[in-house]
Parts: C-alpha cells; sequence; structure tokens
C-alpha cells in the first residue's frame, strides 16, 4: 500500500519538481504576479460595499468593459510575435497601468476628499477597473510565448531533445505556469489573513488604513513582471556562453537558445489581425463612449464577429485535422467559461446575513488557494491523459454539486446543520468545507489546451495562437458578464447603501430575490457546458 502511494506521489508530484528548469522561471514570475492581482480582491469587495453606491448589474457591466481588452489579447500576442526582442517594452508599459491603477485606488482609499473633489470616487473606481486589465493582457500575452521559449530545444552539450521529450517540458511547463498563478494567490490569501488578523471591531477609519496599505503593497505586481523579463534575457546569456564553451560558434549558440530566429521564417505581420483589431476597438470606444443603448450586447457582438473572422484567417496556417481539433477545443472551453456568476450579492448576503468578515473570506481565499494548486498535482495524469470534453464535463458535474451547500443555505440549511449539530456544522463550517472540495477543479480544463498550442502551433506563431484562443475563450467571459447582468436585470439583490455624511439610508437591503438568482445560475452551469461537449462529440470538430 505504501508503495503504491509513493510511486503515486512520484509520477504526479515529485516528478513536476525534477521535471523543473531554470528557463521555466521568468514566465513563471510573470505568472505569479498575475496570481499576486487578486491581494485587493477582497478590499475591493469590501470598499465598494461600504462606499460606493453602485448595484450588482452595474457591476457586472463594468466587468463585462474590464474583460474586453481579454478579448484583444489576438492582435497583442500578434505584437509580441513582431516585437518580440523588445517584449520587455511591453511588459514594462504593462506594468506601468497596472501601478496607475494601483495607486488611484491607494489614493481614493486614503485621500477620498482629494481625489473627489476632482472627480467622483464611482469614476475613480470605474478608471481604476478598466486600466488593470490592459496592463495585465499585454504582461499575460508576453509570458504565453515565454513558456514556449523557455522550453528548450538543446542540451547543455547541445544535443536536440527528442519531440516526446520536448512534450513532456511542454505540459511541465504549462502546469507549472496554472501552479505560478495558483501559488500567487496562496501568497495573497496568507498576506490578507495577516492584515486581518484581529480587526474584530476596529473603527472604520483603521480599517481603511488597511485597506490602502494592502493596495499600496500591491504595487510589488508590476515589479515582478519586470524582474522576470530581465531575469530571461539573463539567463540566455548564460545558456550561449555554455554552449559557446562546448565548441560551438557565437551564431550557432544564439540560434540554440533563441528558438525563435532559427524558425525557419520571420514573423510577418498579418494585416488583417493588425486592421480587423484597429476596427474593433475603434468600434468598441464609439459604441461604450457614444451612449448607445444595448452598447455591451452590441459590443459583444461586434467582438465576436471580429475574433471569429481573425480567427478563420490564422487557422489557416494548421493542417486540417489540427485546424478542427483547434475549433472543437475553443468552443468546449468557450460554452465552460461563459456560465454566467451570481454577482456580488452573494457576497453581499454572506457579509450582511452570514457575517462573514474580511480574515474570514481570506481564510476561505487560502484553503482555496492552497488546495487548488495540490488539485493541480494530484490532476496532473488525469489532464494529461483525458480529452477536454471529459475534464470540462466532470469539473461540470463536480462544480453543481459543490454549488449546492451555498444555495442551500439561502434556504436555512446552515440553521438546521447547526441545530442538529450543536452549533458544530454551521454557515462557516459548510462554507470551508465547500471551499475545500471545490478548489481544486478551477485550473484544470486550460492545461491540456495550452499544451496542445505550444507543441502544435506554428514556431513562429506561438504567442499569436495562444492569444489567438485567449481572445475566443475571453469573449466567453465577456458573455458570462452579460449574463450575470441579466441575472442580476431579472432578480434584483440590494444591499444597504447610507450617504456618507448623514448616515441616512439611501437603498435598503434586499436579498429576497437571490435563491431564484442562485438556482438559475446553477440550471445555465450545468446546461452550456454540455451543449458544448455533444457539439464535439457529434461534429468533426473534436475537442483536443
Amino acid at each position: 500500500m505504501m508503495t503504491t502511494l509513493y510511486e503515486w506521489i512520484d509520477r504526479n508530484i515529485l516528478s513536476l519538481g525534477r521535471d523543473m528548469r531554470l528557463s521555466y522561471l521568468p514566465p513563471l514570475m510573470v505568472y505569479v504576479a498575475y496570481g499576486i492581482s487578486g491581494l485587493t480582491g477582497i478590499v475591493g469587495t469590501f470598499f465598494v460595499k461600504d462606499y460606493l453606491g453602485l448595484s450588482a448589474s452595474f457591476l457586472a457591466a463594468l466587468g463585462f468593459w474590464a474583460g474586453i481588452p481579454w478579448a484583444l489579447k489576438m492582435p497583442i500576442g500578434h505584437t509580441v510575435d513582431l516585437l518580440w526582442r523588445w517584449k520587455s517594452l511591453l511588459v514594462g508599459a504593462g506594468a506601468a497601468l497596472l501601478a496607475v491603477s494601483l495607486g488611484i485606488m491607494a489614493a481614493l482609499i486614503g485621500n477620498r476628499e482629494a481625489m473627489t473633489a476632482i472627480l467622483p470616487a464611482e469614476v475613480w473606481f470605474v478608471l481604476s477597473t478598466l486600466l488593470a486589465p490592459v496592463g495585465y493582457v499585454v504582461q499575460d500575452a508576453v509570458a504565453d510565448a515565454m513558456t514556449v521559449e523557455a522550453v528548450p530545444r538543446v542540451d547543455d552539450q547541445g544535443r536536440p531533445f527528442d519531440e516526446q521529450r520536448r512534450k513532456l517540458m511542454h505540459t511541465t511547463m504549462q502546469t507549472l505556469g496554472r501552479v505560478a498563478i495558483i501559488g500567487g494567490g496562496i501568497l495573497v490569501a496568507l498576506v490578507n489573513v495577516s492584515m486581518f488578523s484581529g480587526t474584530e471591531g476596529l473603527p472604520q477609519a483603521e480599517l481603511v488604513k488597511i485597506y490602502q496599505r494592502i493596495y499600496l503593497m500591491a504595487l510589488v505586481i508590476p515589479l515582478v513582471s519586470v524582474l522576470g523579463v530581465g531575469l530571461a534575457w539573463w539567463l540566455q546569456r548564460q545558456q550561449a556562453r555554455q554552449l559557446v564553451a562546448t565548441g560551438f560558434s557565437r551564431d550557432q549558440a544564439n540560434r540554440m537558445v533563441q528558438a525563435r530566429e532559427d524558425s525557419g521564417e520571420p514573423t510577418k505581420p498579418n494585416w488583417w489581425i493588425l486592421g480587423g483589431s484597429l476596427a474593433f476597438v475603434l468600434f468598441t470606444l464609439t459604441v461604450g463612449f457614444g451612449g448607445f443603448a444595448y452598447s455591451e450586447e452590441i459590443v459583444f457582438a461586434g467582438s465576436m464577429g471580429i475574433v471569429l473572422f481573425l480567427m478563420a484567417k490564422l487557422v489557416r496556417e494548421l493542417e486540417p485535422d489540427k485546424r478542427f481539433t483547434l475549433v472543437g477545443t475553443a468552443v468546449v472551453v468557450f460554452l465552460f467559461r461563459a456560465i454566467p456568476g451570481s454577482g456580488p450579492g452573494a457576497t453581499w448576503w454572506m457579509i450582511d446575513h452570514l457575517k462573514f468578515d474580511q480574515q474570514f473570506l481570506s481564510v476561505l481565499s487560502l484553503i482555496g488557494s492552497s488546495l487548488t494548486l495540490v488539485g493541480m498535482f494530484v490532476f496532473r495524469r488525469f489532464m494529461a491523459e483525458r480529452s477536454i470534453a471529459y475534464v470540462v464535463g466532470f469539473l461540470t458535474v463536480i462544480g453543481t454539486i459543490l454549488a449546492l451547500p451555498i444555495v442551500s443555505m439561502f434556504y436555512g440549511l446552515h440553521e438546521w446543520t447547526a441545530k442538529m449539530t450543536g452549533g458544530l456544522v454551521d454557515a462557516r463550517f459548510i462554507a470551508l468545507i465547500d471551499t475545500a472540495l471545490e478548489s481544486p477543479l478551477g485550473q484544470i480544463s486550460m492545461v491540456p489546451m495550452r499544451a496542445w498550442i505550444a507543441n502544435s502551433a506554428p514556431a513562429n506563431l506561438k504567442a499569436t495562437f495562444f492569444a489567438v484562443m485567449a481572445s475566443f475563450t475571453n469573449l466567453a467571459l465577456s458573455l458570462s458578464q452579460l449574463g450575470t447582468k441579466y441575472l442580476n436585470d431579472v432578480f434584483v439583490v440590494t444591499r444597504e447603501v447610507k450617504d456618507a455624511a448623514t448616515g441616512v439610508v439611501q437603498t435598503p437591503a434586499d436579498y429576497s430575490q437571490l435563491g431564484h438568482l442562485l438556482i438559475w445560475q446553477l440550471i445555465l452551469g450545468l446546461a452550456l457546458p454540455f451543449l458544448a461537449i455533444v457539439f464535439a462529440k457529434l461534429t468533426r470538430f473534436k475537442s483536443a
């Protein structure tokens, strides 16, 4: 028994550590920075709830607009391919946008009167929310391509790795990328638990100071990204020097180290992608600032049309069987990610009715991130050996089951269990157990798809293909936000909003329709992915 357990641990966990290479570290640093981005999540939730009079529907719509930059990952990825030698400047530009976004929120929280004398607090919040994703998407596009470059083509002696070995290294790299993001989330949760420890009963003014410190601490995010790119440059120089020392010329060593320079063809501008993307930006800005009715729907439909057109142009670079696989995979992942959320109302209800405070939400985040990391190791073989359709079906069924306790608590499950167990199985107990069971499933679906792209896409178009899939699947997140907005328009959930100066209640709390919202979200979460799986099974567009 123990031997079998050790063999399993060795195969699924220890082997990943053995396969780790120093060259993997630079893109992992950029991914860690993205993982750290959640540092301000809990603070932002409480700040919005307590200080901004924004409705759940408006916040869902804002989430839609914040997701639009991720739909632009296709042209950004292609630009990364074109400007690869200057990728450090792109990462620096993304870092600058992140720093401005974080700085706005730090100033708004700590110097509210001075900031609101210039613009209303809600405007500052919207501006910060829209700037951050632009910075992240630029950095993420660079990191995606860096994962391909991080996998060496030759060993220390200049001998090429065989195809099977490189495939394993790509899978390892992509798995470690998810691990890095989750690891950043664990760091975030630990910081939040520490920062909010012992804050029960603190005056609001003291809590505000903690909120500001957390936003200032988050300025480490852009710094880590920039350091990752610098480390990549240094490691390449060191590897080239090592190859020269074994007898290769400087040019030969550089070609071995810089695989992109030896891809056979230089990357040429795809004017369909660049021109179509310019049209996309102009279209989005015109509709967004034009005050049109149904602006989100118009932008989504236009965005989807443009992205599909550009995808059709790009997939011609693939062989027919790979082309169908890419499309089928994209559809399955798209509908899985298009599941609407419940919006902020569920969290507001947990804060107001279940009395979940900042520290407890931080503990949930810590448990979730930690067990997600464990799940990446546990399900490593599962991800490698199963199709994406199978993985998505598995995640859908399990996710639906694990969503039931939260829905049930709205209808009093925690009150009944607490009564039956002498207070042991209360709301916090159920939330802890549910988070522990659900967390390992969150990052699984994307790993096999990313490994397939890394191994199968043309060498000089890796970033473009990563970005194609990201643009399409990230539009699914925009559709998810639209669905969330619709659910919150139909089932209106409000928390208590008071005037900051007078303390007069402007909007009373009303969670009476939250139960219906959660049930419909559960139904849609089960139906949409299985529609995609049926499509992949019954058509020639098979999933990877």
